[in-house]
């Protein structure tokens, strides 16, 4: 059994005495009672920090779990931030929760603290999707927002989104300037949790017909959905925040023949006919692909507990059941934009496309042949929204989006979005319809325009500040001894984001790569296949992104392919554990 190091039993013995509640210390106390070192160690050795999606983790009692205090500390940092950087100002923020169970208590947690320390709270009196708090954010002209949500993670977690002023969640340099003044705190004494109730506003309908409005103007294949308006879409919110805006975003672009998953329809926090709230796992939409068997549908939809990312599933042309993954539907999507943008003459060449670093680029393929600026980010969100932020006024952002079924089209927020995005694959599927297409056979002619991009992603947990270490030293393995080939193929480049370097193996020679430093390595092959190795910023885990291609003659060639491609990342996979 493992013993607690110095730092770990003094953060312990400060919960234990300092001024925390009676609760609190009993559970801290039953596991001290119980010699339980293992979880005193991972409740204790650190204090949760901003990751790729902000604070993020297991709720209970410990400096490393979600609690009121962690909540308390978390948002009394970002006050203080708030305050130096705006002294002075008028200084407000939003605030919103999801469906998981405690998210409305720490939104109020949130508010308290905020509004003693003089900042004005707008606050939505009930749940909602964490794409209408950027929306909020931007509307209310707010210095910064709080979504409280730990989007798909099991219903143990919870979490804290941080966002700027720009709608965004804070990117470099600010957010480590939060977590720095997060850092500062040095006591639970120096947290002002007295809330003062005329610093709070509560919002709620009239923000959602603004948000809704701004959404149905996006629309660009109007008399498509028109002439297709009886499509049969099955939706499933997975217990989340997605009941409250979807249905009324596809009544507003014309969807007429909507079905709800009803078992799946509630809020609940508990998540109870599934096991993880995620759109990503085929066993969170069985239930929504039983009920389009049952109808004869033509769409699934499920977004997640948060509703800023969707799943679909759609029939193949055996009459069966597929769900899609975030690569493909943002390859659609995308295709889909950008050729009825063209179709309608609304091409200027100001338009733009943003996908991350770890994203099919299947997109940049799609974007370069139709003469549409292409824009690459480090994973997350997060820097999507920086470039739309920093092209503000001078490009139009079309869409973008990340494998990890998250996508935003226009730029009503900055943030992906499940409710614009269910909109969209909607009305995408109505236009292929009145085409005589299915969505299926739309992405098999997508794939012979431009060939057949084919991803995989593996992931290895590997839990706890042991696990943290191990996952640290596969990274330094990677980093000092690059896989000579991949698959059959050389490994031709090595691109290390944490030095922002591009080495050619053969020549060795370096170029420096243009993206602030983030722990991220990736292998490109001299036949064009690339792995990503990444630590995961919200999960503890290291995630594997492999991509391949190859061309594609005929639709009817697909299986075939596809079939040789899934070959080929299985051999990568196997050469990159060697």
């Amino acid at each position: 059994m493992q013993a607690i190091d110095q730092s770990t039993q003094a953060t312990i013995n400060q919960w234990l005495s300092g001024n925390y509640d009676e609760k609190t210390k009993a559970e801290i106390q039953a596991l001290v009672d119980q010699n339980a070192t293992t979880e005193l160690t991972d409740s204790f050795y650190k204090s949760l920090e901003f990751g790729t999606g902000g604070l993020r983790g297991i709720m209970g009692a410990g400096s490393n779990r979600i609690n009121k205090y962690t909540i308390g500390t978390a948002t009394q940092g970002l006050a203080n931030y708030l305050n130096n950087k705006y002294p002075g100002e008028k200084i407000s923020v939003a605030i919103a929760h999801d469906s998981r169970n405690n998210s409305d208590y720490f939104a109020k947690i949130t508010a308290d603290v905020f509004s003693a320390n003089g900042i004005h709270v707008y606050f939505f009196e009930a749940l909602r999707p964490t794409p209408e708090l950027s929306f909020a954010v931007r509307h209310f002209g707010c210095k910064s927002g709080v979504m409280l949500t730990a989007s798909h993670n099991p219903k143990e977690y919870n979490g804290y989104k941080a966002y700027g002023a720009d709608g965004g969640q804070f990117t470099s340099p600010d957010d480590k300037l939060v977590i720095d003044e997060v850092n500062k705190i040095q006591s639970i004494d120096e947290v002002n949790f007295n809330r003062v109730d005329e610093n709070v506003e509560l919002i709620g309908e009239a923000v959602d017909k603004l948000y809704l409005d701004g959404i149905t103007a996006l629309s660009i294949s109007p008399d498509a959905i028109k002439r297709q308006h009886d499509l049969k879409i099955v939706f499933s919110p997975i217990h989340g925040t997605g009941i409250t805006l979807v249905p009324k975003a596809l009544e507003q672009f014309g969807f007429t023949n909507v079905t709800l998953v009803e078992e799946q329809s509630t809020p609940d926090g508990n998540f109870p006919t599934v096991v993880y709230p995620n759109p990503e796992e085929k066993d969170a939409l069985t239930l929504a692909m039983n009920k389009a068997k049952e109808i004869d549908a033509d769409l699934v939809l499920a977004t997640d507990p948060d509703a800023d990312r969707v799943g679909i599933a759609v029939k193949d042309n055996d009459g069966e059941w597929v769900l899609l993954n975030g690569n493909q539907t943002g390859s659609l999507l995308i295709n889909y934009i950008v050729s009825a943008w063209e179709e309608k003459g609304k091409l200027t060449g100001k338009e733009y496309v943003v996908s991350t670093i770890v994203t099919t680029s299947l997109i940049k393929a799609i974007c370069d042949a139709k003469n549409v600026e292409y824009f690459n980010t480090l994973t997350g969100f997060k820097w999507i929204g920086q470039v739309i932020t920093n092209l503000q006024g001078e490009k139009t952002f079309i869409a973008g989006g990340e494998e990890s079924y998250g996508y935003l089209i226009g730029d009503l927020v900055r943030d992906k979005d499940a409710v614009v995005s269910a909109a969209f694959i909607s009305e995408m599927t109505a236009y292929y319809k009145d085409k005589g297409a299915s969505l299926y056979n739309a992405m098999l002619d997508m794939y012979v325009e431009y060939g057949l991009y084919k991803e995989d992603l593996v992931s290895l947990t590997k839990k706890g500040k042991s696990g943290a270490e191990e996952i640290k030293a596969m990274m330094e393995k990677f980093r000092n001894n690059p896989p000579v080939s991949l698959g059959g193929s050389k490994v031709s480049i090595l691109k290390d984001y944490e030095l922002s370097q591009e080495t050619d193996l053969a020549s060795g020679k370096v170029t420096k790569l243009d993206y602030p430093a983030s722990d991220v390595l990736q292998f490109i092959t001299e036949d064009g296949s690339i792995v990503s190795a990444r630590p995961s910023g919200t999960e503890p885990k290291i995630k594997f992104y492999c991509s391949v291609n190859a061309p594609l003659a005929d639709r009817a060639d697909f299986a075939k392919v596809n079939g040789e491609l899934g070959n080929k990342i299985k051999a990568v996979m196997t050469d990159l554990q060697a």
